[in-house]
């Protein structure tokens, strides 16, 4: 687990990012100057990579990111006495890392924020199907990353990404720098199939902001349906899609900036 960025302001609230499938910690660059934390790699994805076997997998990838937050917190708090419980902010496939990590370990977080994450899938049969599906886009990762990457990120999922243009050349050529076989073994350990639904348990998540693009409609369902939950609030970013950080970093960063304020 790779900390890349100590907070810059570690008498206030902490904030800790965790990027999705195919990313690294850089992807949260342009935030940084707006709302400055700590980024981590997951297992797999930037210098994350060949690790023991436990890693790859929801459990060991949440304690990781436990431990490396327990560490950068009482090294801060050296310093700072007064540093709080951090924030932690998942985007996609780090939202279901985030979760993990709350639910195995209550009180360590002051609140969540997840972006463009699902709380899971409802059924065996849905988890089956999603199993096979991500084994094939696993398969062709380790066979031929860039052709896969060019079918990705052309999906309605990442439609708003094409509206600027070279966005969508530009984010290729950044996963191309990715190690097929290590995202391959990420995907197979973190997908969505291997999480247990926790539609049931988001009452037992610290204050949570679910946050998604307008345009992205998938998700605009999910964080919707997750207000149900009293310790959910949902908030919507217009003109962007699944990737809300990286398509309006400013606007991100204002609405979790706000919402912890209000805390």
């Amino acid at each position: 687990m790779l900390v890349r960025l100590m907070p810059t302001s570690p008498s206030q609230t902490p904030v800790v990012y965790l990027h999705g499938w195919l990313g690294s910690a850089s992807d949260w660059d342009a935030v940084q100057p707006l709302l400055p934390g700590l980024a981590l790699e997951l297992p797999g994805h930037g210098a994350a990579r060949h690790l023991p076997e436990a890693a790859y997998s929801l459990a060991g990838a949440a304690d990781a990111v436990v431990d490396a937050v327990v560490d950068a917190v009482e090294r801060a708090a050296a310093d700072h006495p007064h540093v709080g419980r951090p924030v932690l902010v998942g985007y996609s496939m780090g939202g279901r890392v985030a979760m993990t990590a709350a639910l195995r370990h209550p009180g360590r977080f002051r609140a969540l924020v997840l972006e463009s994450a699902s709380p899971g899938l409802r059924s065996d049969a849905e988890r089956a199907a999603r199993r096979a599906m991500d084994e094939a886009r696993a398969a062709h990762v380790e066979r031929d990353l860039a052709g896969f990457l060019a079918g990705w990120y052309r999906l309605p999922l990442f439609a708003s990404l094409a509206t600027v243009p070279g966005r969508v050349d530009a984010t290729i050529a950044e996963r191309l720098r990715g190690d097929p076989p290590e995202l391959a073994r990420a995907l197979r350990g973190l997908t969505v199939a291997r999480q247990p639904s926790y539609w049931d348990r988001l009452g037992d998540l610290p204050p949570t902001l679910a946050l998604a693009g307008r345009l992205d409609a998938k998700y605009v369902g999910i964080v919707n349906a997750m207000a149900a939950a009293p310790s959910v609030t949902a908030r919507l970013v217009p003109e962007a899609g699944h990737s809300v950080h990286r398509e309006r970093p400013a606007a991100f960063a204002q609405t979790v900036r706000d919402w912890i304020a209000a805390l």
